[in-house]
């Protein structure tokens, strides 16, 4: 069995002190009390604290991407549209304080809309992107902006999974995840041809 690095006993305090106590509980002492090394030696990994929360932002969107890529991915694209909503919601309500400082906390370097992700630099903004451009080519969806689309289906989402997490649903997950895909039905009714 291979020894963890330093760096990856780092980033895994880092996600355990992120998913008790949300990224205020992310100190450069605190992960370094955690992995048993000095906070000066922390220092040689990351230049600050926000260098650590956005390397375990980043390395959420690549957990996620990861996610995404293995997932089955049905011919129909509002099929393929609602298995990206499901693993969407089960990573946004598994790992609440995470999905929250990859989509919620400013941060330097965070992908914007509507430039990083028309070049293509979101990880995970692509799989909705595709199927959106495989629906317009089918003719299942009209013909618009697919990268508009994909960021205002992503920010609904986004919003109902943020609201849940922040207890402003009061309904059971299965409820809630229900409710989401109602939600998302209607939208992509309103896009249908």
């Amino acid at each position: 069995m291979r020894k963890a690095s330093t760096a990856e006993k780092i980033a895994v305090a880092a996600g355990k002190l992120l998913e008790r106590g949300g990224a205020e509980a992310v100190t450069m002492r605190g992960v370094a009390g955690a992995v048993g090394i000095t906070p000066m030696a922390l220092y040689r990994h990351y230049a600050d604290r926000e260098g650590l929360l956005n390397a375990l932002a980043d390395g959420g969107f690549g957990d996620f991407a990861r996610r995404l890529e293995s997932v089955a991915t049905p011919a129909d694209p509002e099929r393929r549209l609602t298995v990206i909503l499901d693993a969407f919601l089960d990573f946004g309500l598994d790992r609440p304080r995470l999905f929250e400082l990859m989509f919620l906390r400013r941060r330097e370097g965070a992908r914007q809309f509507p430039g990083d992700f028309r070049m293509g630099k979101s990880p995970t903004a692509k799989f909705s992107a595709a199927a959106l451009e495989a629906g317009m080519k089918k003719g299942v969806f009209r013909e618009d902006d697919v990268w508009e689309i994909t960021f205002e289906t992503g920010a609904l989402v986004q919003g109902l999974v943020m609201l849940f997490v922040g207890g402003r649903v009061g309904t059971t997950r299965e409820e809630f995840r229900a409710l989401c895909h109602r939600a998302f039905r209607r939208y992509m009714h309103g896009i249908r041809r």
